[in-house]
């Protein structure tokens, strides 16, 4: 797998790797500045190991693929911020883009039974307000060079398995919190300013409306659907909990015992996307996935993770 030491990716290693003993776990990370060997918690494991290479180099993965004749492949790594595929898009389409195919040539070359390409619901692009869901056969239509590079990654997924029938699956789902997340995303950004006592900056008037995952429930998807998924499908996994940023805010606000004084509204993002809300029938139908944290409960756990460690700086 890629990605390992990132959020989702780490979460999913400290899962499934103490569960599934007779499976070997190889994390291929390149250690940017999203990612922390201290995000895993399996390092002493014997069935888990690391391999410091960067997606984007086609000849240091080749010698992966020989040294560890790996079965199957899920695909976390990207480059994943909004903000900065805005300022820099090339990062974007090297890594997210390139590095993918990368991936597809060699999956296909030394004969996986499995590619699992992780995207995202920002490949659908914006909903407007109402009851309306995206499902998997909504047409794609990103608004921003993210969501573009996940939109095109996946289209060469989806290729390698109609050209060639490498057996890929594809999972898009909705925004993800929980531990271990790079502090410049929302929530976990909002928590630890709010901890300082330092303003947290609100896009527009925070009108703009996010499905909220649990990452232990997108990892749980993951592996269902790595498992389980047929190949050549697109599987949504969102949150049961839809809400506007403004009012996920005042959720801060209360847990951190700060008032609405402490939210800075600042412009808005350029091409910012309204809503997001993923139809996940096919998901539950097909392999009886459902989201199991209560987003009061996850959000509690996610709030006490980045407590413990402004208490572990200020100690």
């Amino acid at each position: 797998m890629t990605g390992g030491l990132g959020f989702i990716g780490s979460n999913y290693l400290n899962i499934f790797v103490p569960k599934n003993l007779g499976v070997r776990y190889v994390n291929i990370d390149c250690l940017t500045k999203v990612g922390s060997v201290s995000n895993i918690k399996v390092s002493s494991c014997l069935n888990y190991a690391w391999e410091k290479v960067d997606v984007r180099n086609y000849k240091k993965l080749q010698k992966l693929f020989v040294k560890y004749r790996p079965s199957g492949l899920i695909h976390f790594a990207a480059e994943t911020h909004v903000d900065v595929s805005i300022q820099n898009p090339q990062l974007f389409i090297d890594t997210n883009v390139t590095g993918t195919h990368n991936l597809l040539v060699l999956s296909l070359k030394y004969g996986l039974r499995r590619f699992l390409q992780v995207s995202t619901d920002e490949v659908y692009g914006a909903l407007e307000s109402g009851p309306g869901r995206f499902s998997e056969r909504s047409p794609l239509a990103p608004n921003n060079p993210y969501s573009a590079s996940k939109a095109a990654a996946e289209m060469l997924a989806r290729s390698y398995y109609k050209t060639y029938r490498l057996p890929v699956v594809i999972t898009r789902a909705s925004n993800t919190y929980g531990p271990n997340q790079d502090k410049t995303k929302l929530l976990p950004l909002f928590i630890t300013n709010l901890l300082k006592g330092i303003k947290v900056p609100l896009y527009g008037k925070g009108l703009q409306r996010r499905e909220w995952l649990y990452v232990d429930d997108h990892a749980r998807a993951i592996d269902l659907v790595y498992r389980h998924g047929k190949s050549g499908e697109v599987y949504n996994i969102g949150g049961s909990t839809e809400l506007t940023n403004l009012a996920l805010t005042k959720k801060l606000l209360s847990l951190t015992d700060r008032n609405t004084s402490f939210i800075k509204y600042v412009p808005d993002r350029l091409g910012h996307d309204f809503r997001y809300a993923l139809n996940c029938s096919k998901i539950k139908r097909e392999l009886g996935w459902k989201p199991r944290i209560l987003f009061k409960n996850g959000l509690k756990t996610t709030h006490e993770f980045y407590l413990r460690g402004a208490d572990a700086g200020r100690a």
